[in-house]
């Protein structure tokens, strides 16, 4: 089975009034997926499917643009449903996440709990590692979902990883031996 590469969006736009799933790059972030995208060359990707969320989008759009590729949209990718949820500062926000990883069965804040973004980023990766056994894939999403499916694969410390990941970041897994290969933040 060929490696399965996660990519945390890079640096969106920040809207207080505007649901976050909403949000596009900035500026600094459509130039650090540029270079996000020299150190993906190496793995010579085949696949790229992207979140249906703009920031997550963008961000593919211009790593396939670098790569050569073409990006594929797919429902179930998106980041944990805080469509109601208020912008919260930084440190509440923290707060809130550390409290979702560690309550997985508690509905935090948004729609969902970590269980259930664990379930449905869990199945949508399966079916398309599935579809695309053959393939070097590439998966450009979200923070928390990503550290979520991470921490399920491997074990790790699920909290600990989204904490670590910058804008934009990557992971590579071998979901065979069910084996977190490395982790990569843009400079």
């Amino acid at each position: 089975m060929k490696p399965l590469l996660l990519v945390k969006h890079s640096v969106p736009e920040i809207v207080e009034g505007m649901p976050a799933r909403e949000w596009v790059l900035s500026e600094e972030g459509r130039e650090r997926a540029r270079k996000l995208a020299a150190l993906l060359l190496p793995y010579q990707t085949e696949i790229i499917l992207s979140s249906v969320e703009p920031k997550a989008w963008e961000t593919a759009s211009i790593l396939a643009e670098v790569l050569g590729l073409t990006v594929q949209a797919v429902n179930g990718l998106q980041e944990h449903d805080r469509s109601t949820s208020p912008y919260y500062a930084k440190s509440e926000f923290e707060k809130l996440v550390q409290e979702y990883f560690e309550k997985p069965d508690l509905l935090v804040f948004g729609k969902e709990t970590a269980r259930q973004s664990l379930a449905r980023f869990r199945e949508t990766v399966e079916t398309a590692v599935e579809a695309h056994r053959d393939k070097i894939m590439m998966i450009v999403s979200h923070g928390t979902v990503i550290s979520l499916f991470v921490a399920w694969l491997t074990g790790c410390d699920g909290l600990a990883l989204w904490q670590s990941l910058g804008l934009p970041s990557f992971v590579v897994l071998d979901m065979h031996s069910r084996k977190l290969l490395r982790t990569e933040n843009l400079p």
